[in-house]
């Protein structure tokens, strides 16, 4: 049967559960696999375009998260006033174009030029995604749909180094990127041959000064979204150091750049299996006792994973281990942090999801830059990382809820 709206919504996407959630986290994954993939190729990428400084490769990563988290606020108003799906699909189309240019780049510049467009074209996913779950969904149940999403999502992020590894068995690092306009061009057809426009017309806001700047105050001044968005910039940030720095982990502190993609796979299904966990059990026990948990579940695992890499015993089974179990709990905390954003503001969505994006995502790309280039050859920036990130978010959290945490205010519906 179809996706069941929330109140005053479109019921009908064009699409039954299953195949919704399907397209929606297909969408989803085109950004994580663009990011992921590239992770084996960086330093070939390094070699092939003259970089020398190791750490300099990892704005291959950032310099898309950057412009992927600043065209967030450009789709958000344009979609509350055109609809989802043309803009979906445009950037769909742009990002396949996009692939292709930077596929075939000579220098470095070129490719980081590339990337930044290539990451402004993708945010249309990142946007229009949240707004059509928000347009068809709301409070616990808009939460299970965005678990059960992510859960599969997921899959791709835990297998994209290893599909990069194996495309550049044919060919160099350049296929990686044919690869990703080939699969950006198969989501774009789908989306446009059966997804339908989920914007009711009565929710459809004219593209005006003073219309952005009361959804723009609207966002900012709600404690429930500013705090939590600020709090999912930290745990964001903290696992985009990860990413950041997981390859040279492997290739300078544990020799062994071949068994990179299979680690990566396992702390990639650890977070799989926390968004399935917290699909079930997210309606029942509530986004904020989950959350709120795993958060603090993180910091302990952080603290613990920097006191193993000072003592210099840091090993890959205890690296994997402690890492997978911190991964874990930030499996419970994405979905549910973006879900509590969103609560109070579904009648902005397009903007309000555009704005926190836009925090979220540069904010995030910025802290994890940060933990990235500290890397020295040990693991202890990525764990501090996590342990100061993670403690940084359970401050503002506090802050928000009033000195409360695990169960919602009267005045919240999850």
């Amino acid at each position: 049967m179809p996706a069941t709206a929330a109140p005053g919504r479109p019921s009908d996407p064009g699409l039954r559960f299953g195949a919704f959630v399907t397209l929606i986290a297909s969408l989803m994954a085109v950004t994580p696999l663009g990011i992921d993939a590239m992770l084996p190729a960086l330093p070939d990428i390094g070699r092939a375009l003259n970089v020398d400084t190791e750490n300099h490769r990892q704005w291959v990563i950032a310099i898309y998260v950057l412009g992927f988290g600043s065209a967030q606020l450009v789709y958000g108003p344009l979609s509350d006033s055109y609809g989802r799906k043309p803009l979906l699909v445009g950037g769909l189309v742009l990002f396949t174009i996009l692939s292709i240019v930077a596929g075939l780049s000579t220098s470095f510049p070129a490719l980081l030029a590339a990337r930044l467009f290539q990451g402004i074209a993708g945010a249309a996913g990142r946007v229009l995604v949240v707004s059509v779950v928000r347009d068809c969904f709301a409070g616990r149940q808009m939460a299970r749909v965005m678990s059960i999403s992510f859960m599969i999502f997921l899959a791709v992020p835990i297998f994209a180094p290893s599909i990069g590894q194996g495309i550049m068995l044919f060919g160099n690092w350049r296929l990686i990127f044919f690869f990703l306009a080939g699969f950006a061009a198969l989501i774009a057809l789908m989306a446009a041959l059966y997804l339908r426009e989920t914007l009711h017309p009565q929710f459809r806001r004219p593209i005006a000064a003073t219309a952005i700047a009361d959804a723009v105050r609207r966002t900012l001044s709600n404690r429930n979204a500013l705090g939590y968005t600020l709090a999912l910039s930290c745990v964001f940030g903290a696992l985009m150091g990860f990413i950041n720095s997981i390859q040279q982990i492997f290739t300078d502190i544990f020799h062994a750049p071949a068994r990179f993609p299979l680690v990566f796979a396992c702390i990639g299904i650890a977070m799989g299996i926390a968004a399935y966990t917290n699909s079930r059990v997210v309606e029942r026990l509530g986004t904020r006792k989950v959350s709120h948990s795993a958060l603090i579940g993180m910091i302990v695992l952080g603290g613990i994973h920097t006191a193993v890499g000072l003592s210099g015993y840091e090993t890959m089974l205890s690296f994997t281990l402690l890492q997978s179990a911190t991964m874990f709990c930030f499996g419970l905390l994405g979905s549910n942090f973006g879900s509590m954003a969103m609560e109070e503001v579904g009648e902005i969505a397009g903007t309000a999801s555009s704005i926190q994006g836009f925090v979220s995502t540069c904010g995030g790309a910025l802290l994890g830059l940060l933990v990235g280039q500290s890397f020295n050859g040990t693991t202890v920036p990525l764990t501090l990382g996590f342990l100061l990130l993670g403690g940084l978010a359970l401050l503002i959290v506090f802050v928000t809820e009033r000195g409360h945490l695990f169960q919602a205010h009267r005045s919240h519906a999850v």
